[in-house]
C-alpha cells in the first residue's frame, strides 16, 4: 500500500486534527501531537468507525471530567470503566446514547454515594465539552454506578 502523509495546513493550531486516506473508506486520524486513530466502517479490522469515536470522545470526555471528584473520595487508584452505548437510527443518525460509569462505591454510606454522585453529574455538566456540544442534537442519559443520573 502507498504510503499516505497527513497535508499541512497554514491553520494548524491547538485543537487540530486531521484524517488522511489511507486506503478504500479507511482513514489514519491524526492530532497535532502526533497521536493516531484509524478510522473505517465496520468491516474494517482494527479500525473505529466515526459513530464509535464519537461515542468514545462522550465516555472519555466523562470519565476525564468526574476523575478528580471519584479520586478525591476513592482515593487515586480506584478504577473506573465509561461505556457509551447507542446505534443510529433509521435516519443515519444517532438520536440517543447511554452513557455508563462503572465504579465501586460500595465503601460509601448513602448519603456519601449519593453526594458523589451529584458532584460527578456536576463536574460532567460543567466540564465535558463533548456532551455539552451535542447535548441539543442526541438525548444522553447518564448512570453512575447504576443510579440513573
Amino acid at each position: 500500500m502507498t504510503e499516505h502523509a497527513h497535508q499541512v495546513s497554514d491553520r494548524i493550531g491547538p485543537g487540530s486534527v486531521s484524517v488522511t486516506r489511507t486506503g478504500e473508506r479507511t482513514f489514519e486520524g491524526m492530532n497535532e501531537r502526533g497521536s493516531t486513530v484509524r478510522i473505517g466502517p465496520v468491516e474494517a479490522e482494527g479500525h473505529f468507525t466515526p459513530g464509535e469515536l464519537l461515542k468514545l470522545a462522550l465516555a472519555g470526555c466523562a470519565a476525564m471530567s468526574a476523575d478528580r471528584v471519584a479520586a478525591r473520595r476513592l482515593g487515586d487508584d480506584f478504577a473506573m470503566t465509561v461505556w457509551a452505548h447507542g446505534t443510529s437510527d433509521s435516519d443515519n443518525r444517532y438520536s440517543r446514547v447511554d452513557e455508563e460509569l462503572l465504579l465501586d462505591l460500595s465503601s460509601l454510606d448513602d448519603a456519601e454515594r449519593a453526594k458523589l454522585i451529584g458532584l460527578m453529574v456536576k463536574a460532567i455538566d460543567r466540564s465535558c465539552t463533548v456532551a455539552r456540544s451535542v447535548h441539543d442534537s442526541i438525548d444522553l442519559e447518564t448512570t453512575i454506578d447504576g443510579t440513573p443520573v
